[in-house]
């Protein structure tokens, strides 16, 4: 039998994945799913991204790129940086990837070391802590709370620093939480990594355009000008263009290090795809009512689930400043019993009798690092969601 590598058999499979396929199992068997548990917009790519993709086909542009992503892309993805986050970068400095999340991949494997640490706030993007196992690296998961809305403070990042730490990543808007760094979180972080001049800071980005309630949207980098040559600032069209199959992320940062970056994605992936890349071009550069109009709608359904998660017994849910999730507490749900007698002492059985008896699938908070919470997506029809927190309702009621 052949021996799988040590490297990846410390790696999990993505507990999103997972409760989608087991979601798809049983709706192939005939049952009525709802899944929330999928952060994906469902809205339409914008129609000037879709057309730019078809000319792009009708006139051949079907061919190899350069491995960083075309010129004009670049180019146009510095100007993003410069108009939207006061960040001056030129074409050289910037990296488009198959999606954000090969972006963090490339970042890892061109600046991790076995035993280099990298701090990871939770809750997390579920990647980030596997993406740095795979590079040999240590994640250091720092533990949030609701009370600071799930934000990491100054004196916690300056307690989990180490001679070994490498990398800080934050990610504002939140997925998971939805929460966000206002200029003040990022300007006291700043202020930490002063003194450590060794830590460099990845921030994704990727819900940037999905914020709530006239709140301005603040980068690391653009706070924190000085430290601009330690950040990397880690962006993609797939949330505020809905354009996740598309697959194009892209990053600024010190130039030799996208490059050493596109080193590792010429030996890999190569680049990203072309057509893609024309698409992505067009949403850039062109109009943004259909972002505006989208975001209107997400505000919407956030207000309405929380007011009504919140009157639920045994919830307790956060209003979310930004992306279209709610990750509230459950504790009050747990430890309880079922009907047929099984007992749900975790978040990740309450999302497993959830998916089979109500016909509603969520993610455990556990994978994202906090235990005692689920995430909900109300990137779903208003309809849709009323429907599942109507069948999760009635299943709750049963539990004793």
């Amino acid at each position: 039998m052949i021996t799988l590598s040590q490297r990846i058999q410390q790696v999990q499979p993505s507990a999103t994945l997972a409760i989608t396929a087991r979601a798809a199992e049983l709706r192939a068997a005939g049952r009525s799913i709802i899944s929330l548990s999928v952060g994906e917009p469902d809205f339409d790519t914008p129609e000037h991204a879709r057309k730019a993709a078809i000319e792009a086909i009708e006139q051949g542009f079907t061919r190899y790129t350069a491995v960083a992503g075309i010129p004009e892309l670049r180019q146009a993805i510095a100007e993003k940086f410069r108009r939207d986050n006061d960040l001056d970068y030129q074409a050289g400095d910037i990296l488009v990837s198959s999606g954000g999340k090969q972006c963090i991949y490339n970042l890892l494997q061109a600046m991790i070391n076995p035993g280099d640490e990298v701090i990871i706030p939770a809750p997390y993007w579920v990647s980030y802590p596997d993406m740095v196992l795979l590079a040999e690296g240590v994640p250091v998961i720092v533990p949030t709370t609701a009370d600071n809305h799930f934000r990491l403070t100054a004196s916690q990042l300056e307690e989990a620093i180490t001679p070994n730490t490498r990398l800080l990543f934050l990610n504002s808007p939140s997925n998971p939480t939805g929460m966000c760094y206002a200029a003040a979180d990022l300007a006291a972080l700043g202020e930490v990594l002063r003194r450590h001049p060794h830590v460099a800071v990845a921030t994704d980005d990727m819900y940037e355009k999905i914020l709530f309630d006239g709140r301005s949207f603040a980068t690391f980098a653009q706070v924190n000008p000085d430290l601009k040559e330690r950040t990397i600032t880690l962006n993609g069209v797939s949330k505020a263009y809905c354009m996740t199959g598309w697959r194009i992320g892209f990053c600024a940062g010190p130039r030799h290090l996208i490059q050493a970056m596109s080193k590792v994605q010429g030996q890999s992936t190569s680049n990203p795809n072309a057509i893609a890349q024309k698409a992505a071009l067009a949403a850039l550069t062109g109009p943004s009512d259909e972002l505006e109009h989208m975001v209107r709608v997400y505000q919407t359904r956030r207000c309405w689930l929380v007011e009504t998660l919140n009157a639920m017994d045994g919830i307790d849910c956060l209003m979310p400043e930004g992306a279209f999730y709610v990750f509230p507490s459950v504790t009050g749900w747990l430890g309880r019993c079922t009907p047929d007698g099984r007992q749900l002492d975790d978040d990740v059985a309450l999302c497993t009798w959830l998916l089979e008896e109500a016909g509603v699938a969520l993610v455990p908070g556990t994978a994202f690092g906090a235990p005692g919470h689920v995430r909900f997506s109300y990137a779903v029809a208003q309809e849709t969601l009323e429907e599942a927190v109507q069948r999760i309702a009635g299943a709750v009621q049963q539990l004793r």
